[in-house]
This record gives C-alpha cells, structure tokens and sequence, in this order.
C-alpha cells in the first residue's frame, strides 16, 4: 500500500513515511492510493476476532510495508483490559429494536478519541526509536483530542506534544484533564480564539515546510492518516456485533450509523469502513447549530464559517466550521481527481466557499456514498439526555445526544442504526445537570480532579509567537 496527496504533490510514500506528518507537502491530505476490498470470505473470518486481532487484520492492510509481528505487538500492547478496562473495549448496547449504542468512551480520557490516540502513541514511539529521531507533535483540540492525545503520548520517548485549545471553551472536567498534566513532554497553549484559528495555525505551522522540517512538527489530529485508519476497526467490530444479536450473515446483514461529527474524521472512518465493502446503508452525519456539514449534505453547497460566526455550545467538542477531513471525502467524490480538488479548495480561498450541485457525482451522492445528515441543538440535546435516560436508564453526553436525536429521522426497521458514542457524561457535568437535575459520578481516579494543579500558557492568535514558543521548548534538528 502507498499513500498519495488529495492535490497531487506528493510522491507514492510508504505507510512509515507518512505516519508521523499532518499535511501533505502541497497542503494536501494523504490518502491510500485505493481502498482495499473485504471479501466475503474475510468477512466471516473476522467476525469472531477480538478487537486486537480484527484491529491487526485491517490494518495490516493499511501498513504492509511494516513488519507483521511488529505491527501485531503493538497492537497487543494498545487494546487490552487494563488500557480500556473491558475486553470488547468497544462494547455494543442495544436500546432498543433498532436502536443501539456504540460504547467508544472506555479509555483513559473517557471519549471516543482514546480509540486510535493510545495506538498512534506506540507506533509513533516504535517508529522514533527505530530512527533515533524526536518529534515534536503540533495539535488543536476542541476538548478531547486534546486529553486523548496528551494521555497517549505523555513519558513516550523522543516526543514532545505542543497543544492548542480555545481559551475558556471547553468544559470544565476537559480543561482540567489537559491542564493538568504536568509531563516534561507535554505543552498546552490556551488560545485567544476557537478551535478554528487554533486549526488554521497547526495548519499554517505546517504549511511551513523549512520550519517543519527544523524542527520535526508532526500531528495527531485527525489529518493524521493512521488515527483515521485506526477508527474504522470500530465500524466493522460493531457490524459483527449487531449482525450476531440479530442473527444476520456477516456477509448478507446491512447496518446503519449515526456519527456526530465537527471535524469529519469520525465520520470519515465509516465512509472508508463502506469503501472496503462494510455494508453499510446509511452513514448519517450528526451536527450541532455550526451545522456547516448538515448544509452542505443538504445542499451540495460547502461554506467554512469564520470564527466570530462559530458558535459556543453545550457539545463544545463539535463548535467546529472548518472540517479539516471533508478534503478526504471530495477526493472521493470527485473520482480522486486531485486537480479538481485543487480548484475547490482554491475556491474556497477566493470566495469563501465552493457549491457541486450541479455536477452529477454530487447528484449521485446518495447512491454513491449514501451520506445523510441532520442538526440538532441546545433544547433537543438535554431532551434527548432526559428521554435516553429515562427510557433507557442510560447517560449520554451531549455530543451522543446530538447523535440520537438525528438518527431518529433515518432509522429503518429492520435495520439497525447505531449511533456512535462521544464521550462518557461526567466530561459534561454542567449540562448533565441542566438535563437531569443532577452530575454524573466521577469515575474511578478522578475526584481530585478540579483540585488539580494545572499548567499552561495563554496565548494570543499569532503564528509568529507560536513558533517562537515551539523554538523555545523544542530542539532543533
């Protein structure tokens, strides 16, 4: 398997080559140059692996330049019992006939993003050793990549992590978990802004390829290909799942998702999950009132928001108008045409946004990629955390509550629509309380939390002084 750029600029790169970067070199996103195809005869063979093992089989087909008894430790090393506390370390719940929940919130940082987080920190500390080489991880986070990333790399060898979040915007229970770590390694930069700006500056550091290049600045975002890649394990874990509750054929049983989505990556995993030959019937998209995906999945019409335009909200993980791994999916769209991914983007630049109504591919979108979606918002989601709750006897944080109160509108019978979980409710405390009158428990080793002592430094949107703070704590090569 080789990887190549959405724009074209980069040269066929082995798996290794392309794990510890961000951006292409042409400001690009890397991609595989095709998308391997599950046979009917795999599929049954993987259905009743272990999440480790069904984790080594799709991503061996991913990384075939590693070797396999390396890329299987390690793998071994990341999903076990003491790493997610369960066995299944995604555990699928059935609410109801068709209605399930996909539990992703068992790691160390409590949300879906400790999935692909705690993998990448052991490839990317194998890889660094085997080298004998630093990097120093440049990030934004709207709350939990942020944790995630920090608890997957925190003590590894030869890295070092520089993570910018919105000043003030996250929850609580999120400021606490990444501000308090006090790791040598780990340097969080509370940014004047939203995570849009902090976005465009991990970008525009990036973009900068002699600065990149000094000073070794990799990304664990999810323009990271191996988190992507690592997420769609998940997809193809919880069709087994639901299929075998149902008593449905691996090869024959067709499920549905619901994903909330800020940054497309999540949801971007099940897209490639489908290309490979999952069958999935609906992947719907879930948003909250910066609901920039919804429109354009409505209407073929994509316009990023700026910053004063993104809105603060009770799923402050989703207050995101410019999602980085939509590139990902026009490429896709487009018939992996990097020219005219080119133009787009260019468009995008020139005026603001871009509109495909009117090609076909988009009018085949449907039918192509079947890719819904739906908005939610302030009202809904604590009506959906009551009604869950009461229902179901289960907590959901409000980002899973976006994700509910969509699927709603697609779920088929016959058809099991499970939505994917965010995050575990105690993250939220404030609206958990708006929405049932009272917090969640804390979980196990996290009481003392808010007593924290935490470290970080504030910091104005400004590219020059986040380079000069990333020069001030990070050697050059």
């Amino acid at each position: 398997m080789r990887y190549i750029s959405t724009r074209g600029g980069l040269e066929p790169s082995s798996f290794e080559a392309v794990l510890l970067g961000g951006l292409a070199p042409d400001g690009g996103l890397v991609v595989p140059e095709f998308y391997p195809q599950c046979t009917r005869e795999s599929m049954r063979a993987w259905q009743g692996l272990s999440y480790a093992e069904l984790a080594f089989e799709i991503l061996r087909l991913y990384a075939s330049d590693w070797p396999e008894s390396s890329l299987r430790a390690l793998i071994d090393k990341t999903y076990t019992m003491m790493v997610f506390g369960t066995k299944e370390v995604t555990p699928l719940k059935q609410l109801n006939e068709h209605l399930y929940l996909l539990r992703l919130s068992n790691g160390p940082t409590l949300a879906f993003k400790d999935i692909a987080m705690q993998l990448l920190g052991n490839l990317f500390e194998y890889v660094l050793l085997k080298r004998g080489e630093q990097l120093n991880i440049l990030g934004a986070t709207s709350g939990d990549t942020g944790s995630a990333a920090e608890y997957a790399m925190r003590g590894k060898r030869g890295v070092r992590v520089f993570m910018l979040s919105p000043y003030g915007k996250m929850s609580a229970f999120q400021t606490a978990q990444m501000y308090s770590l006090l790791d040598q390694n780990i340097f969080n930069i509370a940014l004047d802004g939203v995570f849009d700006d902090a976005q465009d500056l991990v970008k525009a550091v990036s973009a900068d390829l002699n600065f990149k290049d000094r000073f070794a600045i990799g990304t664990v975002n999810s323009i990271n290909w191996a988190r992507v890649v690592a997420q769609v394990v998940y997809y193809f874990k919880a069709y087994f799942a639901a299929t075998s509750a149902d008593g449905g054929q691996p090869s024959a049983a067709e499920v549905s998702f619901c994903v909330p989505s800020g940054n497309f990556g999540n949801v971007l995993a099940g897209h490639i999950a489908r290309q490979m030959g999952l069958p999935i019937r609906r992947l719907v998209l879930a948003t909250n009132e910066n609901n920039v995906l919804d429109e354009f999945f409505k209407s073929g019409r994509y316009r990023p928001r700026a910053s004063r335009e993104t809105r603060q909200t009770s799923s402050p993980s989703m207050d995101i108008s410019k999602a980085s791994n939509f590139e990902r999916f026009m490429f896709d769209l487009l018939d992996r045409d990097p020219e005219q991914t080119r133009k787009l983007w260019a468009q995008i630049d020139a005026q603001g946004y871009f509109d495909v109504s009117a090609d076909p591919r988009w009018q085949a979108q449907r039918e192509r990629f079947a890719v819904y979606s739906g908005s939610s918002s302030h009202a809904v989601r604590m009506q959906t955390i009551r009604d869950v709750y009461v229902q179901y006897a289960e907590l959901i944080d409000p980002h899973t509550a976006d994700g509910v109160a969509v699927a709603k509108s697609f779920a088929e019978p016959g058809v099991p629509m499970i939505c994917l979980e965010t995050a575990q409710p105690a993250k939220f405390a404030e609206s958990m309380r708006e929405a049932l009158g009272h917090e969640p428990a804390l979980p196990p080793g996290l009481h003392d939390l808010p007593q924290r002592a935490q470290r970080y430094c504030r910091m104005p949107r400004d590219l020059a002084m986040l380079k000069s703070y990333i020069r001030a704590h990070a050697p050059a090569r």
